[in-house]
């Protein structure tokens, strides 16, 4: 007589029915269809995704120097365009991009926006059967979503991170030096390399542009800050963005003062300039050397822009300059007004 099977003696019928509705399915066995959709979507995104290398150069005290930045990147349209971080290429001399299959490609700046952290890449040529990323209308993204991140933390290329978004903060509100841009925070790890990566919805749309992480040790910590992508698509997209290739700083009255500048005058001081440029174009020169002042490093050596257009160039006036120059014409000259080594010189140059 045979008896009836025990609790860790499974029917062979069931186990063949089952083996059966897996193979069915496409899923393999041992593997949730939770997995198996996280899978499938990752094979879907990560040949938008691409990894960043640049080459830069800073000035120290001991005088300038060069630099390497890894970061991450998205293909969002089928002529080459790439979205990443400003903090990654911006004032970058080289920029290389590397995509799924191996294939290296060379790039440059054609807008950015520090003050969102946002830059936009054109690639010399997009790689055979690479189909850019759709963009998603990020304001449909709520507290709770579900997201992956896919990037390159510390240059480990294609990783995938998932999390939550939990907290939307609005544009000036979280830092002060980014004012510009509106913020999804989300619990997805985000590391070094991660900068400038795409984050995705669970349709493979892209919702936002991985900016940076708060840390107290210099790890992931669960406060990534990404930039949304309605964001970047006004900044970098819908409107016109003249990138400059510069680096430096704006001089306050008492630093004017300091350094001779004429009277009632303020000014921006060069601290590097990217090759290729539209500012490398006009000649400008960074400086040499950074010195203490006051308390604080103030790059010195490098001309000091004293107008742009007849826009005082200090501070207050940066977003009148900005929307001067995006409102000349490709090929339109323009004029700036500059202190170098004593002299006051005027330049022209062309709208790229």
């Amino acid at each position: 007589m045979i008896g009836s099977p025990s609790p860790c003696q499974p029917r062979r019928g069931i186990v063949v029915f089952w083996l059966v509705m897996v193979a069915a399915s496409g899923i393999a066995p041992g593997v949730g269809q939770a997995d198996q959709a996280m899978h499938d979507l990752f094979e879907k995104v990560a040949p938008t995704v691409v990894v960043i290398h640049a080459r830069g150069r800073d000035v120290t005290a001991a005088g300038e120097s060069g630099f390497r930045e890894t970061g991450s990147g998205v293909l969002i349209s089928a002529d080459g365009k790439v979205m990443t971080a400003a903090h990654v290429v911006h004032g970058m001399d080289e920029i290389a991009v590397d995509f799924l299959g191996g294939e290296t490609v060379a790039a440059h700046v054609v807008a950015s926006e520090p003050g969102a952290d946002l830059s936009l890449l054109q690639l010399e040529k997009v790689p055979a059967g690479v189909k850019p990323a759709p963009l998603a209308d990020s304001s449909k993204m709520e507290v709770g979503y579900d997201v992956i991140i896919v990037g390159a933390p510390y240059g480990l290329s294609y990783s995938l991170s998932a999390g939550l978004i939990s907290a939307k903060w609005p544009p000036n509100t979280v830092y002060k030096n980014m004012p510009l841009a509106e913020f999804f925070q989300t619990t997805a790890t985000i590391n070094t390399g991660n900068s400038g990566g795409p984050m995705f919805n669970m349709q493979g749309e892209v919702v936002g542009i991985v900016s940076h992480n708060i840390s107290k040790s210099g790890g992931s910590e669960g406060l990534g800050f990404v930039v949304t992508i309605n964001t970047a698509k006004e900044l970098l997209l819908h409107k016109r963005s003249v990138y400059s290739g510069l680096e430096g700083m704006f001089l306050t009255n008492q630093q004017a003062d300091l350094l001779n500048l004429p009277a009632k005058a303020t000014g921006y001081i060069i601290k590097t300039v990217a090759k290729g440029s539209i500012a490398d174009e006009l000649g400008l020169r960074g400086s040499r050397m950074l010195v203490n002042m006051g308390g604080q490093e103030i790059p010195l050596g490098g001309d000091i822009i004293l107008s742009v257009e007849g826009i005082s160039f200090g501070a207050a006036n940066a977003p009148k300059i900005r929307d001067k120059m995006n409102s000349l014409s490709p090929g339109a000259p323009f004029h700036i007004q500059i202190l170098r080594a004593g002299q006051v010189l005027d330049l022209t140059g062309k709208v790229p």
